[in-house]
């Protein structure tokens, strides 16, 4: 992803501010290899102040007229917006501030303002919502996808915006208009955004969920489902019911692991079973819930999904699976004690322990 923005990219952008009479020394003098490419954007940005006109109008100008050539595209518009972002609040013009949002809006169609308009809500949150609540009437579904992807309160890589936070709800008229978009990509925004929310606030994301279920499209069970993972995940009773998942009479055996003692790079494997204790069917959420071990010795645990199905009375399912230790980028495996526990429908059961040693300890 580093590479995204790269010596041959900021040429590019670079020969396209010329092509605009702008002279981009500092741009030509930006040096980024070996950068993280959320740094690279920094540094890009800052030559770009340097080089852009010291006023926002005359700015935007020079990026709306960049934006002619159809080769003013990709990721080097990253930090053109950011500069463009700067350039607006630095005037504490209104009419800046609202023009900036347009120029977001134009330069979205080739790659996303999602990050550069964090700096807008942070700003001025009541305004840049009223712009993005108009956005979801957009003809251009990049455009509609940014008023959702834009306003997450925990959008991946980008400036946190803490009002979103401490406001959930403020959000809402957005995500009601566009659970039914006709584009799935903006549909998926649109869920996760969801799934940001129940962080934040689960009755909330839930009763949102529960709105569109009572006006439905052909799409909404699976925007649905996608925008209640997590609440499902973790058990709440109100998404668990707007999924169906209602059972609760079970039996859980086990989970019971293979081997005690499971050496760094290879697999726990532990089986179950589950029995419907109830008078009728139940469609049940099958989970696991992996206690790994921290830095600091305490156990803090992640629900890794299994399976969804109906549970006949007296039928018993049968679970068998594994987890791997393999090194991964995502996450630090720490030696010691870990658990594993079962969860039917929200609930948890059972619980069985391992080690987790070096590999030539294992026996």
């Amino acid at each position: 992803m580093d590479e995204m923005i790269d010596a041959a990219v900021i040429g590019q952008l670079a020969r396209l501010l010329r092509q605009v009479g702008v002279e981009p020394t500092a741009l030509g003098a930006a040096r980024v290899a070996d950068q993280k490419l959320r740094r690279r954007v920094d540094v890009v940005r800052d030559a770009l102040l340097v080089d852009l006109p010291p006023g926002y109008r005359e700015t935007a100008a020079a990026v709306r007229a960049a934006f002619e050539d159809e080769a003013f595209a990709g990721w080097m518009l990253w930090p053109v917006s950011e500069a463009v972002v700067d350039r607006a609040l630095a005037s504490g013009s209104a009419l800046c501030f609202d023009d900036a949002l347009d120029v977001l809006a134009l330069l979205t169609t080739r790659l996303s303002g999602e990050f550069a308009i964090r700096r807008m809500l942070d700003a001025g949150l009541e305004r840049t919502l009223e712009v993005a609540t108009r956005w979801t009437e957009d003809p251009d579904l990049h455009v509609r996808r940014l008023a959702s992807e834009g306003t997450r309160s925990h959008l991946p890589w980008a400036t946190g915006v803490p009002e979103l936070v401490w406001r959930p709800g403020v959000t809402r008229p957005i995500v009601d208009a566009l659970y039914t978009d006709e584009s799935e990509y903006v549909r998926r925004s649109v869920a996760n955004h969801v799934n940001d929310l129940a962080r934040d606030d689960p009755d909330l994301a839930a009763d949102i969920v529960a709105g569109w279920l009572d006006r439905p499209d052909g799409n909404t069970p699976r925007v649905a489902r996608h925008a209640l993972r997590t609440l499902v995940k973790k058990g709440h009773p109100g998404a668990l019911a707007l999924m169906g998942f209602e059972g609760s009479d079970f039996r859980v055996d086990g989970p019971r692991v293979d081997d005690h003692e499971v050496p760094l790079g290879g697999d726990v494997r532990f089986t179950a079973q589950v029995t419907n204790t109830g008078t009728l069917p139940a469609r049940t959420a099958i989970d696991y819930v992996l206690h790994f071990r921290k830095a600091r010795g305490e156990l803090r645990p992640k629900v890794f999904k299994l399976t969804t199905r109906s549970i006949a009375p007296g039928e018993t399912v049968a679970v068998d699976t594994s987890y791997s230790f393999r090194a991964r980028t995502t996450r630090t495996f720490h030696l010691g004690e870990h658990a594993i526990e079962l969860q039917v429908n929200g609930r948890p059961h059972g619980r069985a322990t391992f080690d987790l040693v070096e590999q030539e300890e294992s026996s």
